[in-house]
């Protein structure tokens, strides 16, 4: 489990195909706390660290599932060496639950449609799949590439989000463009509420 609260910005140094896609991934964490088989966040996406180490930099290295590939931003060609991704550690008891609760398990792929400069925030648009679209509400939680977020308006498929400077600066979204393929885990509490609601 996660908050979404983003702990460090990765870089993409290799990615691979081997069987499964391969990624070696650099980050500013000490890699001698971390465990191999310990669950990363990168851009909203739980990945199982299968390696270590430290030259030239500090790294770790994550397989990723072909079906991880198809559901998620990766699968259109949106990793390559170079690429910056928000990372979070999984939450350990006692942490500090800043954001909400976020499983890692990415529900589907957004696109950002447009990008706004107001002040010194940004407001960004994105386009839901139609599938999930009914699960934001405004005021509520979403996940986007591992961050959460609060969604300020909502109009069909369309929301919109605010990002404030210091969000810009610790994580990715001060790359933001328009035509960007973005993670979207939907809030679980939002998933439950929609159920009951049919049920009822």
């Amino acid at each position: 489990m996660f908050t979404g609260i983003i702990t460090d910005i990765g870089r993409v140094l290799e990615i691979e195909q081997k069987g499964d896609l391969w990624a070696k991934i650099a980050c500013s964490y000490d890699v001698d706390g971390i465990d191999i088989g310990a669950s990363i966040a990168c851009d909203g996406v739980c990945l199982t660290v299968v390696d270590l180490g430290t030259a030239p930099e500090p790294w770790f290295s994550v397989d990723i599932s072909a079906e991880t590939v198809s559901k998620t931003s990766i699968g259109r060609n949106a990793w390559g060496p170079g690429k910056r991704i928000n990372l979070e550690r999984a939450l350990k008891v006692g942490d500090e639950l800043g954001g909400h609760i976020v499983s890692g398990h990415v529900d589907g792929v957004a696109e950002v449609i447009s990008v706004t400069d107001e002040g010194d925030s940004t407001r960004v648009q994105f386009r839901a799949p139609e599938d999930l679209a009914r699960f934001i509400a405004p005021k509520g939680s979403v996940a986007l590439n591992g961050t959460s977020l609060t969604v300020n308006e909502v109009e069909g498929r369309v929301f919109g989000v605010n990002f404030i400077p210091h969000t810009k600066e610790a994580t990715t979204w001060g790359d933001v463009a328009v035509g960007d393929a973005v993670n979207l885990e939907i809030d679980t509490l939002a998933r439950y509420v929609a159920r009951l609601a049919e049920a009822g």
